[in-house]
């Protein structure tokens, strides 16, 4: 047990953490009284309940009950097999981007497939939840929900008689815990918030799925335990200007991390894509200079996307160099690099950088498409008509491999690509310029 000293007001019943003259609830004067309350501390978290001291593993029985489908094939694949009993999920993304409405598809397809799923939300009302679900056509009997932001209605759901297999909680950060200080949202509400819930989702064999909100940096808020408690990180990104989503799994207990999964908004809610090999090409013309096309891969999927750069005469001292998609710093090195190999100069150009379709991209493999596109913008000339690049540069200006070659490769003759730059036939940028442009070595 813990205690805590606050003040309370004789005339309304309100709190203060502090004395002070008046109250700040009723405006009375000197009627706060000080008073010791007593708290109960969050209890700890044990996986599945369980207690006692050690046990040899292999007298353990083998663990009963596969995961149930999410309704998705592909993301139960890549989340390894559905939703696991007492597993517990932490999805995060931008204001906005569809986590709400991926996440009552799921309780709507669970309460379809005669599982109990309850939608808890801290954010919406009923009736804003209802409006939702009619549109996404997802009214049915099995699908429940609840507006609020106490973290005790959540466990009454989970150790009640009736408890779901399925709990979405609608944000961990609206949600408040009575054995915690602070306002929901703050890191102590946070933590307790997720403790009980996680204590509790495993000893109900419920599976649990918490939404989080981001910082402007594109972090999960919170404290960076709450990403260690749970089993599974799922991130929801991409351009709300764009109908493309792509759902990373950034952790993953019962299967691969570092999976996506490809959705597209649409009226009736989000809607997998099967093939999404090339639905970021957009409106591709060949015949443009300053666009290439790049073999990449997230995860385990090859995605050919679009890579653009403009390169015009600069009028200011120090020319700008901007990329939307990926790090900017790899942007100048690329440059930099591009400079002193083919002896061109850049110092003259802005340089504006982007990959079409809202992606945002890490894969080193970009790094061959960036400098053909650099160098068709700044010869104004278009590159070759279905060609397709791969490779990283390193800062001697020669191409080395990337991770996935054979999956790329094999996409790539797929898609009927006809000319393949790539660190086997191409192995410096010199001979990529002089087979681009005929000029270099």
């Amino acid at each position: 047990m813990k205690t805590k000293e606050i003040y309370k007001c004789s005339e309304c019943g309100g709190q203060s953490p502090r004395w002070q003259g008046q109250c700040p609830g009723c405006g009375a004067w000197n009627t706060l009284v000080q008073q010791t309350v007593t708290r109960k501390g969050a209890r700890p978290v044990r996986a599945g309940g369980e207690s006692g001291g050690p046990r040899p593993l292999e007298d353990l029985p083998e663990p009963q009950g596969a995961g149930r489908t999410s309704g998705f094939t592909s993301l139960d694949q890549v989340l390894g097999d559905g939703l696991m009993p007492g597993g517990a999920i932490l999805l995060g993304g931008e204001p906005g981007i569809g986590k709400s409405t991926l996440l009552l598809q799921m309780a709507g397809k669970q309460a379809a497939l005669g599982a109990g799923a309850v939608y808890l939300s801290g954010e919406e009302s009923l009736a804003q939840l209802r409006t939702r679900a009619v549109r996404l056509g997802l009214l049915g009997p099995g699908l429940l929900a609840m507006a609020t932001t106490r973290s005790e209605d959540a466990l009454q759901i989970l150790e009640g008689p009736d408890c779901p297999e399925l709990l979405v909680v609608d944000s961990v950060q609206t949600l408040c815990s009575a054995n915690a200080d602070g306002i929901p949202g703050s890191v102590s509400q946070v933590r307790a918030v997720a403790a009980e819930l996680v204590e509790a989702a495993k000893r109900t064999q419920t599976t649990l799925i918490l939404v989080g909100h981001v910082t402007k940096e594109g972090q999960i808020a919170g404290p960076k335990l709450l990403e260690h408690m749970v089993d599974t990180v799922l991130y929801l990104e991409g351009d709300r200007q764009h109908f493309s989503r792509i759902l990373r799994v950034l952790k993953n207990r019962y299967g691969p991390s570092d999976e996506l999964v490809v959705f597209q908004m649409k009226q009736d809610g989000m809607v997998i894509v099967d093939d999404p090999s090339t639905m970021f090409l957009g409106a591709h013309d060949p015949d443009l200079p300053g666009a290439s096309l790049v073999m990449a891969i997230e995860g385990q999927r090859p995605f050919a996307v679009e890579v653009q750069v403009l390169a015009s005469k600069s009028i200011l001292n120090f020319p700008r160099r901007t990329s939307l998609g990926f790090d900017t710093n790899r942007l100048h090195l690329i440059l930099a690099v591009m400079e002193k190999r083919l002896a061109i100069n850049l110092s003259q150009y802005d340089l504006y950088a982007k990959l079409t379709g809202g992606l945002a991209m890490r894969d080193p493999g970009l790094d061959l498409g960036l400098v053909a596109a650099a160098l068709s913008s700044f010869y104004d000339r278009p590159l070759p008509e279905g060609a397709v690049f791969w490779g990283e540069v390193d800062l001697n200006g020669q191409i080395r491999p990337v991770s996935g070659q054979d999956t790329r490769m094999k996409q790539a003759t797929r898609l009927g690509y006809a000319e393949i730059f790539e660190p086997s036939t191409c192995k410096t940028l010199q001979q990529l310029q002089a087979r681009l442009f005929g000029r270099g070595k």
